[in-house]
């Protein structure tokens, strides 16, 4: 059952840290939904950290107003954080992930520590949705068609009834102005070519060589209803995400073949 409006404890967090623009603009979004509004977020930008969690570390915090702290650990140690420390009066009823500064979309959805957070929240039976806002390569993202259409957006997905357990969404708004953003479409899940990520060798100044991760995405048709396509063609992509990732249709040519 869905929770009334005005009546939601929102979480929100996310992978770009405590101090970005795309988690600013998405408090805002959230107290036009409730007062209700605790922001836990990375004391630093944790980009890739996919779903990881700080087990071999300690995990330390800073409070930097009511209902708002920041932690020097992963989008999932934040969810963890907050629940089981700063909200312990009440679990939020809703995870508000984002926004994030680029894109995650396709295979990203396995790296990405926004996305990471809203599995977490998923994980632990609260309805979650990650969002991010796409940037043109090495570019500064301009939030524009996130604050036009994230907020109805995402008035409308929190009045759902039917949201399954285990389930999360995935938003990726298109990098252009909003009055050329054309409309929003459901989609799933596309995938890139191989390579997207390689490494870029350096030799620092005493002459040893160090390491990049570069990211290069290669040139594609992306499929139809996907939401490669979708926000190529300027449209904003909706992905219902579902936590379990057996292959069902694998499974069942399998049975009986492995018994």
């Amino acid at each position: 059952m869905s929770t009334p409006t005005g009546k939601h404890r929102i979480l929100i967090t996310n992978d770009d840290g405590i101090h970005s623009p795309g988690l600013e603009l998405l408090e805002e979004i959230a107290r036009g939904i409730t007062d209700d509004v605790w922001v836990v977020a990375p004391d630093s930008e944790r980009s890739g950290a996919g779903h990881s969690v700080s087990i071999t570390n300690p995990i330390r915090m800073r409070q930097l107003g009511p209902k708002r702290y920041q932690v020097g650990g992963t989008p999932t140690d934040c969810v963890l954080m907050a629940l089981w420390q700063f909200m312990t009066d009440g679990q939020p009823t809703v995870v508000l992930s984002g926004i994030n500064s680029g894109a995650n979309l396709g295979e990203d959805l396995t790296y990405s520590g926004t996305i990471a957070a809203a599995m977490e929240g998923t994980q632990l039976g609260i309805r979650s949705i990650a969002l991010s806002q796409i940037r043109p390569p090495g570019g500064v993202a301009d939030y524009a068609p996130s604050r036009r259409y994230a907020p109805e957006l995402i008035r409308r997905l929190l009045e759902l009834e039917d949201w399954p357990a285990g389930s999360f969404f995935n938003i990726n708004f298109p990098d252009c102005p909003p009055d050329q953003v054309n409309g929003v479409r459901l989609t799933t899940q596309g995938q890139r070519p191989p390579g997207s990520f390689t490494i870029d060798p350096r030799v620092d100044a005493r002459g040893q060589p160090y390491f990049w991760v570069k990211i290069s995405y290669p040139e594609h048709a992306a499929p139809q209803g996907t939401d490669l396509d979708a926000v190529a063609d300027r449209a904003i992509a909706v992905t219902p995400v579902r936590m379990d990732m057996t292959d069902h249709g694998w499974k069942a040519r399998l049975d009986g073949l492995l018994a």
